[in-house]
Parts: structure tokens; sequence; C-alpha cells
């Protein structure tokens, strides 16, 4: 469920429908931007087909570990506990100093409700955030249905200004978990220690392709290069690395740590690739290193080539420590060091030298940069 064009989710889910054979996977776009709880309000009758006894809502910008399993039970006790459950909220530990980014969370320890809930507050709160995934019982629709019922009103008699952001816009965190905290609602937290993160930058979209490598290396290692049995004997694997069955990489490269490669890419003698992306039908040529890079679909790299980013990992030394999303730009206009990421269909032409950049799509970069760095 998104705003986004119906066509640029299609050919997503034309590729992972046949992994998952026994899920229904649909995409229903919203007609404006609606908010999260707008959302699921607006395709309420698709939600309650089936007659569930709840459903399970991920923000699309979250990645981690999620204790999905464990949440319904947890859900499902309380409603046996007759404390009727209006939702369950993920949630785990940050710094003291990264909560502010964050929604954060008052919990009741005896009873685990929520007391009190601030999103992105400007003065410390608590060090237990919003992790964006939720178990909600259907009695929520209600809810929401009010605050569309009130702001319906208040438009059509002129109340509510508009500034561009639709009346119909309804925010989970902000219209529902905190107004119900302040007055007492059945709003419940689920404290968890496992791999979470936001992926709202190139940095960390590296840092959770590594952390998903890692699950995947301990569930299913078959699925992993130098775990399947497949491929070329010869080729350097080194750590967990997903290579796509049809990709073709020369024997003589060198590949890993935590590097994903997609369909059809094409990899040539002596390439060295580390902390990466490689994404779909793009060329690599010989002896071109990329590290800590997210190359988009349909590009090319030239012979010679190296293209690099700066890590931007948690701080290992800090407990609880999260990503840390900082702007594209410093203040004083320049590129703050960042993951490399080339866009879709770029063409980096031989024996070039990018460093900390971002190439937009359709682009090629001209011989003039040859041996030089890009900023």
């Amino acid at each position: 469920m998104g705003y986004f064009p119906a066509e640029d989710i299609a050919p997503f889910l034309a590729e992972i429908s046949p992994l998952y054979n026994n899920v229904k996977i649909r995409y229903l776009q919203e007609y404006t931007r609606l908010g999260t709880a707008g959302g699921i309000y607006h395709f309420r009758d698709q939600i309650k087909a089936g007659n569930p006894s709840c459903f399970i809502l991920i923000n699309g910008d979250v990645c981690g570990d999620f204790p999905l399993h464990e949440m319904l039970e947890f859900q499902s006790r309380l409603e046996t506990e007759k404390k009727n459950p209006l939702m369950t909220v993920l949630a785990t530990e940050a710094t003291r100093q990264q909560s502010s980014n964050y929604g954060c969370i008052v919990e009741d320890k005896n009873t685990h409700r929520i007391t009190h809930y601030v999103e992105k507050p400007e003065t410390f709160v608590s060090t237990l955030i919003n992790c964006g995934v939720y178990v909600c019982s259907l009695d929520i629709f209600p809810l929401i249905a009010k605050i569309f019922v009130d702001r319906q009103s208040s438009y059509y008699a002129g109340e509510i200004e508009d500034n561009g952001d639709s009346w119909e816009s309804i925010a989970l965190e902000q219209d529902i978990i905190m107004p119900l905290t302040r007055n007492d609602g059945n709003i419940f937290v689920y404290p968890s220690n496992k791999m979470w993160s936001q992926v709202k930058t190139a940095g960390s979209a590296i840092y959770a392709n590594r952390q998903y490598l890692d699950l995947c290396r301990k569930r299913q290692p078959g699925r992993l290069a130098g775990f399947s049995g497949k491929g070329d004997e010869n080729l350097q694997i080194i750590g967990d690395v997903f290579i796509h069955p049809t990709a073709q990489i020369h024997p003589t490269c060198v590949i890993g740590p935590n590097v994903s490669i997609g369909k059809n890419v094409v990899i040539g003698p002596g390439v060295r690739i580390r902390e990466s992306i490689i994404l779909g039908d793009s060329v690599i040529q010989d002896h071109s290193i990329l590290m800590y890079t997210i190359v988009g679909w349909n590009s090319f790299i030239g012979r010679w080539t190296r293209v690099e980013g700066t890590p931007c990992d948690p701080n290992p030394n800090k407990p609880f420590a999260k990503m840390d999303n900082v702007p594209l730009f410093n203040e004083e206009g320049r590129l703050n060091p960042s993951i490399t990421i080339l866009g879709c269909h770029v063409r980096v032409p031989s024996e070039v030298v990018v460093l900390n950049s971002i190439v937009l799509p359709y682009k090629e970069l001209s011989r003039s940069f040859a041996n030089e760095i890009i900023l």
C-alpha cells in the first residue's frame, strides 16, 4: 500500500510473486497521500477480507529480523487476559542521543502498556523507540473513522485550510497513538533486541544488505554463494555473498564480504567487489574495484575503474547505536561522505576514480573525469 505509481511497483511484484507461491501479494495505490492511518482506513475492506482477528502493519522504510510470531502471540495473550489491545507496537533500544530521531515510548513495565508517546521529541523522553511495526486490532477502524468524519465536516465547513496536504491524510503516530496514550488507551509495546534499522539513505541500504545476508547465512545458507555448491569453484568468495543464478562472473574475481549481485549482471576478469549492491543487467569490466557502492540497473563500469564510498555504519562502541541519517549535503553545500550511488543507466568510462559520489540516472561520465576524484 502506498502512493507510488502502480507501474513502478509492478515489475518488482512480478519478480517476487513466484518466490512466494503460498502468499497473495497485492499493491494498493493511494489516490492521494493518505498517511499510514488514512491509507489503512481507505483500504479497510481489503484488509478485513476473510475476517481476520488482527492485521500486521509494517512501514516501508524499515528492515529487520521482525519477531512477528512473538508479537501475534503477545497480542493474543492480551486478548485472553481481557485487556482489549488495540495495537501492539514493536520497539527497540537506541542511544540517548539518537532516540530524539525516532518515536519515543514510555512503557509501564508491569503491564507493557504505552503510557506516553512522542514522535521525534525535542528533549529526551526515552531510549525505547518505535520500530514502525504494528499488530493492529480491527477495532482501530472505528477510531480512524471518527477522525475522518470530524475532518470531513471541518473541511466542508471551511474550518480546515487547504495548505497542499489532503485533509484525508491521517498519521498513525500523531493522530492515533499519541492521543490514545494520553488517555490510557489500550496500546501495548513489544520490546525486541533483534536486528532493526531504518532504510532512508544509501548507507543504511548497504548496512541492511549486510544484516540480511547474515540472517540468510544463519537460516537459509543454501541461497548464498559458497554454500550452495553452485558456480565456478575458482571464484573467490569472502564472507556472505548473494549471486543471482543468471549473473556471469569471471572466476578470477574476488567478491565479498557483504555483496549482493542481481540478475543478468556481467562481471569481467580481475574485478574486486566488497560491501556493495549490484542491481540487475549491469556490466562491470575488467580489473575494476567497487567498495561501499550501489550500482543501479543497466549501468556500465569500464576497465580499471575504482568506485568507492565511505562506510557510515552505527558506532560499534555505542550500545544500541543506530544509523545516522545525515543530510546529503553539509552546511557548506558539499556532499557529505557517504556510500557512492550510480543510478540506473549510468555509464562510467575506463580508468576513472569515483569517490563519495551520487551519479544520477541516464548520465554518462566524460573521459575528462579520467583519474580524477568526483566530489
